[in-house]
């Protein structure tokens, strides 16, 4: 059974979460927080597999500051940010920061599920509206990928395994799948093969 933990401020909200997580046989809630600063505290302790993370709470750090704290801390965890907000700046943040996901609030029950269910399988769930402003946006940027995606995109096409780009990447091999994820769902491929053919087109290795 995969831990859950939820970050979110408004209780009504954490209860809803919790008690649609846990009628489920394969998710169980552990602990919800209201802040960031909360959640940190007990992370070792929750050893989540999963993290649900409003985007906006309140103290000094919002969702994207967490989010980068948590991935910094345990790497594993996998994260889907929850937001009011349908803006491609906040979405882009959200994913820069190593969330796996991003949903709205007005997401259902069906919705919520679904997206847990994608990130226990390495996915990285969206609402259609989100996951179309990402498309659409990609379209206007046609090389979408940070320095560091790009360089573990040239390594990948080097042969390089993932074991050496985190050697010459002064980086983990945790970090370096946390970037090829991110490559593909930029991307919108399912593997290293159609990511490097991509890329190979648009010359940007």
């Amino acid at each position: 059974m995969k831990k859950v933990i939820i970050i979110e401020d408004n209780i009504d909200v954490c209860h809803g979460y919790k008690m649609l997580i846990n009628l489920t046989n394969e998710y169980k809630v552990i602990n919800f927080y209201h802040n960031g600063d909360d959640a940190l505290k007990n992370l070792f302790k929750d050893q989540p597999d999963i993290a649900l993370v409003d985007i906006d709470l309140p103290g000094g750090m919002n969702g994207i500051e967490l989010t980068l704290r948590i991935k910094s801390i345990l790497p594993h965890i996998e994260i889907i940010i929850i937001s009011i907000f349908e803006n491609s700046e906040k979405v882009f943040d959200s994913l820069r920061a190593g969330a796996s996901g991003y949903l709205t609030k007005n997401s259902n029950q069906i919705e919520i599920i679904e997206a847990l269910n994608d990130v226990a399988k390495g996915g990285s769930p969206m609402n259609p509206a989100i996951a179309r402003m990402v498309v659409e946006s990609f379209k206007k940027n046609k090389n979408p990928l940070t320095d560091k995606e790009l360089i573990v995109l040239n390594s990948l096409v080097s042969g390089k395994s993932y074991r050496a780009i985190g050697l010459t990447m002064d980086v983990s091999i945790d970090a370096v799948r946390f970037h090829i994820k991110n490559i593909y769902l930029k991307l919108q491929v399912n593997s290293k093969v159609d990511a490097i053919s991509i890329a190979k087109k648009n010359n940007w290795v």
